[in-house]
């Protein structure tokens, strides 16, 4: 049985679930449990992305339910909703030429047309995806793609789709749902099991949409839903960092969390932006995460700009974090060195890839331990100290696996959510940019709400 009954008093939410910024509504948390019971009866050898679309038939409320990719090498799950388009078949079209291109390999019997023909082979497979929107609507996935991607820039950089688009939970879902005309009501995704190697997923804990595949696909079939505003739209409010330390040619600021360094895509106000409006020219020389507090670093002029990104290019700069991390570390001091990359599927997070990534290098010390009691796991207080400068490094050395394996307290990307990001750039040391003077800089001990340390 695909679509199962959904037995509640729940009340319904206005609008349609937001995809790719969301909190998990209580329909989608209940039907996620159904989900659950059924995933531990299946002895599961692999992780995997699982998604929950609550809808309305005919009477009441059901739910459906979809895994990303393929489950245990099979697509023909029968709790589960069907891919959008089976290329699984083995006397399939797909399929056939698939074995027939791979036997020109083998036979040595490649030609130059080789490459041609596979080529042919997934844009033909692309045009076989053709997606519902909410007003019945159709377009194949090179449709989609090309529709949604229409500056002639990015048209270049990405002509067709990555394989697997359109294989994710949310547009199978989306999908089975418009063609049996049940209307969708909420959605959510979840991971079961072991985390993939290169990238994050905790058990049990519930992601949003990936934005490179599905945001293309899903901004087609959303469309004829009324569907929750993006929060990240909603703005943010106004605040003010602290001024340090501030003479003619620089100053040192407080960034508070949840203030972002530089105008985001939908945002303007920032830490540089509020630098400009009081001084004229100001630039700020380097960034700290939005969710991250702590000492950032402003020019006045040119000069003193490019006189300190020297320093911060050289790693001649000092940085010092602290962090309250879920868990506790297996050493009380040692050096991280795991080599990062951007994931270009799902920006902004980051995946640790051993071929390509750059090096990423983070000393870290334990300052104190905690029980938190009530059941929860332990917290650490850390001191981090970063010897390069990749994006995401604090927050991916302390979550992954192969570095600490305990995730940043209130880290949404690598950890688990809680009232603010648990990190702040504590210290900074570094040489005056007209005067030569060694100059440091630090911040009294912030966490003391939930964690004293003196």
């Amino acid at each position: 049985m695909i679509i199962h009954p959904l037995h509640t008093d729940i009340a319904k939410p206005e609008r349609f679930t937001y995809p790719f910024c969301y909190e998990p509504h209580p329909l989608c948390l209940l039907a996620a449990e159904e989900v659950k019971r059924e995933l531990s009866r299946m002895n599961l050898t692999e992780g995997k992305m699982f998604g929950v679309l609550v809808v309305e038939p005919a009477e009441g409320l059901a739910f459906l339910a979809a895994y990303s990719g393929l489950l245990e090498g099979r697509n023909d799950w029968d709790y589960f909703v069907p891919p959008v388009f089976d290329a699984q078949q083995p006397d399939g079209y797909f399929k056939i030429r698939e074995r027939e291109i791979s036997q020109m390999v083998r036979g040595d019997l490649q030609s130059p047309s080789h490459k041609q023909m596979s080529q042919d082979l997934q844009l033909w497979l692309f045009h076989q995806y053709r997606f519902l929107n909410a007003r019945g609507e159709t377009k194949d996935l090179v449709e989609v793609w090309q529709d949604y991607h229409c500056s002639p820039r990015i048209r270049q950089k990405f002509p067709l789709p990555p394989g697997g688009t359109g294989d994710c939970c949310a547009p199978k879902l989306l999908q089975y749902a418009y063609q049996h005309h049940l209307k969708p009501v909420c959605m959510a995704e979840f991971w079961w099991g072991e985390s993939p190697k290169s990238e994050i997923r905790h058990h049990e804990q519930f992601y949003p949409a990936c934005r490179g595949k599905c945001k293309p696909v899903l901004t087609w079939m959303l469309q004829g839903l009324d569907v929750d505003p993006n929060p990240e739209e909603a703005g943010f409010p106004h605040l003010t960092p602290e001024i340090v330390y501030e003479d003619e040619v620089m100053a040192v600021l407080n960034k508070p969390a949840g203030m972002l360094s530089a105008p985001g895509k939908t945002e303007d106000y920032s830490v540089a932006t509020w630098a400009q409006e009081r001084w004229a020219g100001a630039m700020i020389v380097h960034r700290l995460d939005m969710g991250t507090s702590g000492l950032i670093v402003v020019a006045k002029t040119k000069e003193a700009y490019l006189a300190l990104q020297e320093q911060f290019a050289s790693r001649s700069v000092k940085k010092k974090y602290l962090a309250i991390v879920e868990g506790a570390p297996s050493k009380e001091h040692n050096t991280i060195d795991l080599p990062l990359l951007p994931d270009p599927m799902n920006r902004p997070r980051q995946i640790v890839d051993h071929e390509h990534g750059k090096r990423a290098i983070t000393e870290y010390r334990v300052l104190t331990k905690s029980e938190q009691g009530d059941g929860r796991p332990p917290v650490s207080l850390l001191a981090l100290w970063p010897h390069t400068g990749r994006t995401h490094q604090l927050r991916m050395h302390c979550a992954h696996p192969e570095g600490l394996g305990c995730p940043i307290l209130g880290d949404e990307l690598y950890g688990k959510k809680a009232d603010r990001l648990y990190l702040q750039a504590q210290a900074i040391t570094l040489i005056h940019p007209t005067t030569g003077k060694r100059m440091h800089f630090e911040l009294p001990y912030p966490f003391g709400n939930i964690f004293p340390y003196q």
